[in-house]
């Protein structure tokens, strides 16, 4: 499994459709994901799937720049509901479809997004392998060498996998992901919409390199919750046997909020190639998080975009992107049917 910060083809993502999630935010909401769209779009290409109804909807508000795709969606997390991304030993692309199960059940129906990996890897002509493991691609980080980092309150979660021992689950992402180091962090038992996923806590600039979010007032309960999850990470080793270079990115601030699930996460930001997309709330923070990225990624442009009503769904930018690694193209055959 590639890491993020490495080159991309492309990027992909899933066009707002469940308007139960937004109520009043709906219409926004469509607007913040059409300005990140047209922003990636700036620096690799942009695939926007939609459902068939809403295509031209998204054609019109993301602009030429971006690829629309048909095909039947029931939600708009392309992180988690889409293919996780491989490449061969030859460079060739595959895709991995873990199960879907939407967070441990908490949204109705998902039978759409439950095919959204296959479906993408049909579409790409990719081979596709299937996984009985419930796992959402926001679960999961990779160095790209072989490391592999997750949280223990989500993929050991009841909700996800009940009777899959830590081991077990373990296994399963050696085999599925070509991992050499699994690094389990504890995660967050007080999050509910995602139960801690990795990309709501860290993220990786290089290889042993890890930006992980922090809290600073020893207050707030999620302090010693961040605290745990550093120490963890101080104490691993990654599969070159490597300790992490820690960067400490703050959390917005409480007052930022709007609803229960909104995400006020600094660190759930999206590189694409030559660019780091990263929420800005409209707050000091802001400019001294652009800062701190400029450090961790000096090569790439830091595009600050108001997240907007994204984090109201309870997400930020990576959870509604998801990178194809760039790979050695396959021969072109015949179209693929998408099913």
């Amino acid at each position: 499994m590639p890491a993020e910060f490495e080159p991309h083809a492309a990027t992909w993502m899933a066009w707002p459709c469940r308007e139960s999630l937004w109520g009043e935010s709906f219409e926004a909401v469509k607007a913040d994901y059409a300005r990140l769209a047209s922003a990636i779009a700036r620096f690799e290409p942009l695939i926007m799937v939609a459902p068939a109804h809403l295509a031209d909807e998204a054609r019109r508000l993301c602009g030429c720049a971006v690829h629309v795709l048909p095909m039947p969606i029931d939600d708009s997390w392309a992180r988690d509901s889409g293919p996780t991304f491989l490449v061969d030993d030859a460079g060739g692309l595959l895709a991995t479809a873990f199960t879907f199960n939407a967070w441990g059940g908490k949204y109705h129906p998902h039978d759409e997004d439950a095919r959204l990996a296959a479906r993408i890897g049909a579409h790409l002509q990719a081979p596709v392998q299937s996984s009985p493991l419930v796992l959402e691609g926001g679960a999961i980080l990779s160095d790209g060498e072989g490391t592999l980092l997750t949280t223990e309150t989500c993929l050991l979660h009841p909700n996800r996998n009940p009777g899959m021992s830590r081991s077990e689950v373990e296994a399963e992402l050696r085999r599925m992901l070509g991992a050499r180091c699994v690094i389990w962090l504890p995660g967050d038992p007080t999050e509910d919409e995602t139960n801690g996923h990795i990309d709501g806590l860290l993220s990786l600039s290089a290889p042993g390199h890890a930006l992980l979010e922090s809290i600073e007032d020893t207050a707030d309960e999620r302090h010693r919750i961040l605290a745990e999850n550093r120490r963890a990470l101080e104490l691993a080793t990654d599969a070159r046997g490597r300790r992490f270079e820690i960067l400490s990115i703050e959390e917005a601030p409480r007052e930022t909020s709007v609803g229960s699930r909104y995400c006020r996460s600094y660190v759930n930001f999206y590189p694409c190639n030559g660019a780091v997309m990263a929420p800005a709330y409209g707050v000091p923070a802001d400019a001294r998080v652009k800062k701190l990225l400029g450090r961790a990624f000096p090569d790439r442009e830091i595009v600050m975009l108001p997240i907007g009503a994204i984090a109201i769904g309870g997400g930020g930018f990576h959870c509604i992107t998801q990178q194809q690694p760039a790979a050695v193209p396959r021969k072109a055959s015949a179209p693929t049917r998408t099913t």
